[in-house]
């Protein structure tokens, strides 16, 4: 049996079960990872010929195409406008000591990483998954500004955590004064390429769509698909002029909303449907990813794991939050849902893409799969009990509570 067609029959029979399985405390994620790792007793062969999931590669690449472009075209800047809001310190402030924190924590860890290196694998846990916390955004019992808030941070926060993973990279790859033209070269191909790409087609392709839709001359049924095609042409010409493609995706999810305001509700729609299958298929490849590599975990990566799910993520959030008034209940809520998942997985293929003779590469590998793997579990799995010992909380609150005013959602 090839691994496609056993990735096929796991879908269908999750399909014929759903209902019943989403209402117990089994996650997607953590029901197609767990089958990855099982997959192996059915087809042991894998392990002694790993190649045979090169095709699962390519889909995590257009999977986190398609999320960045999704994320970005659904976002309602107005809301990051304020630079009190959640989101706006979530994402500023909240981003960037999580990557500090995170490196650090690397350092201490793994002495024999470089502060690029350490650089590297923070950059890569800094994204939050808004599918591993989708049981929090989509739960009525917490606050609607905090769900705005975790979902606002998860959808943006991969594509602000791309610039500072490419340029990490930059250093660690090609490194010393001596490449500083070569250095730049590669920043500038990568970022500022990405980013005229992003605009030149987001705007182009936002222009189009607005007009067909006026002109009634594009049918309903191929508006997902329309929209759609702007993030992977997006990835083609990236790929064709060595520009980052998760760069131009994210930043022409954000242009097309210029000439095309319905946008959002079309990607949202095909996400949630095909989009879909290429997440889970991402996280059944990394349940097999976790088993070939099971030898090389150590205690320092489940040591390094457990801070970066715990300090590196709390500590900035809270921080973050300061003087919003917020109980402590809500911030240590917010602070220990940020799961680390599917962002966090295709970045490091992105990063072992680039990394061919790197000391630290497999030390790297290592501490972001447990860490993700911990996080799977982990966060998935007290989704509910924690949402249940918030909602409790939460009814001490006085009705002036800032967790309990109204928020303005996106329409």
């Amino acid at each position: 049996m090839s691994l496609i067609v056993f990735f096929i029959i796991l879908v269908f029979v999750y399909g014929l079960f759903s209902e019943r399985i989403e209402r117990t405390v089994i996650t997607a994620p953590i029901f197609f990872t767990t089958a990855g790792m099982l997959m192996l007793l059915f087809l042991p062969e894998m392990s002694a010929n790993p190649d045979k999931i090169e095709i699962f590669l390519l889909l995590a690449e257009i999977g986190l195409v398609l999320l960045l472009f999704t994320d970005a075209s659904r976002t309602d800047l107005k809301i990051l406008m304020n630079i009190r809001s959640l989101p706006t310190r979530l994402l500023s402030l909240g981003l960037l000591l999580s990557i500090l924190l995170g490196a650090l924590a690397a350092v201490m860890v793994f002495p024999g990483l470089s502060i690029w290196e350490a650089g590297i694998l923070a950059a890569i846990l800094a994204p939050t998954d808004a599918g591993l916390g989708q049981i929090i955004v989509n739960s009525p019992h917490v606050p609607m500004k905090i769900r705005q808030a975790l979902n606002v941070e998860a959808g943006l926060n991969d594509g602000l955590s791309v610039p500072f993973l490419l340029f990490f990279i930059a250093f660690a790859t090609v490194g010393g004064e001596e490449h500083s033209a070569r250095l730049s070269f590669f920043i500038i191909q990568q970022l500022g390429y990405g980013i005229l790409v992003g605009v030149g087609i987001g705007l182009l392709g936002g222009w189009l769509l607005g007009l067909a839709k006026r002109k009634n001359w594009m049918a309903d049924s191929w508006q997902q698909l329309a929209v759609v095609m702007v993030p992977l042409c997006c990835a083609v010409i990236a790929e064709t002029v060595g520009a980052s493609m998760f760069i131009a995706a994210f930043v022409a999810g954000l242009a097309v909303q210029i000439g095309y305001k319905e946008v959002g509700a079309d990607s949202i729609e095909f996400t949630e449907e095909w989009g879909q299958l290429v997440n889970l298929s991402i996280f059944f490849l990394f349940g097999v990813l976790v088993v070939l590599n099971f030898q090389g975990f150590n205690l320092k990566h489940l040591l390094y794991a457990v801070i970066s799910l715990t300090l590196v993520r709390m500590v900035p959030v809270w921080i973050a939050l300061m003087g919003t008034g917020l109980n402590r209940a809500t911030v240590l809520f917010m602070g220990w849902f940020g799961p680390r998942g599917l962002a966090s997985i295709v970045l490091g293929l992105v990063y072992l893409e680039h990394a061919t003779h790197q000391s630290g590469k497999t030390t790297i590998q290592l501490a972001l799969m447990l860490t993700v793997l911990l996080s799977i579990f982990a966060h998935g799995l007290s989704a509910m009990p924690g949402i249940n010992i918030y909602t409790r909380k939460l009814a001490t609150l006085p009705s002036s509570a800032p967790e309990l005013e109204e928020v303005k959602t996106k329409t």
